[in-house]
């Protein structure tokens, strides 16, 4: 388990279960429609949130090349791909995303997600485009 996980509050057994069961059950919808939005993005929250990172970003992939416009479906991306220490890619879907709409700072800021990003000097950046497009 990756230090982002443990910074995570750890599930009980009973929620384990119960998203290994809804995860079970998003995989064979999604499997028998791979174009169904709401299932794929429920499924990538799932993923993430047992701590499947490498399954979440799969996911999360997938629905950035279904949904190329949607800026959280490019937050999300950052998130999975800053989870999988891919922090080159992180910080392009999190560029992406704030150019196509993302403006909500204050989550970026704090999203343990983004734990890895932040300490790039590129994440300022971000930030900074961010500033502006709230102050213009």
């Amino acid at each position: 388990m990756s230090d982002l996980a443990a910074e995570r509050q750890p599930l009980t057994d009973k929620e384990k279960r119960e998203l290994d069961i809804e995860i079970d059950f998003l995989s064979g919808l999604v499997e028998r429609d791979p174009g169904y939005i709401e299932a794929l993005q429920l499924l990538g929250d799932d993923y993430t949130k047992r701590g499947c990172f490498t399954d979440g970003l799969k996911i999360d992939e997938h629905l950035s090349r279904l949904l190329p416009d949607d800026s959280m479906v490019f937050y999300n991306l950052a998130c999975s791909y800053s989870l999988t220490n891919r922090i080159d890619e992180s910080i392009t879907a999190l560029n992406k995303a704030v150019h196509l709409g993302y403006d909500d700072s204050k989550w970026m800021d704090t999203d343990p997600d983004l734990n890895k990003v932040r300490t790039d000097p590129r994440y300022q950046s971000i930030r900074h485009q961010l500033t502006k497009k709230h102050t213009a």
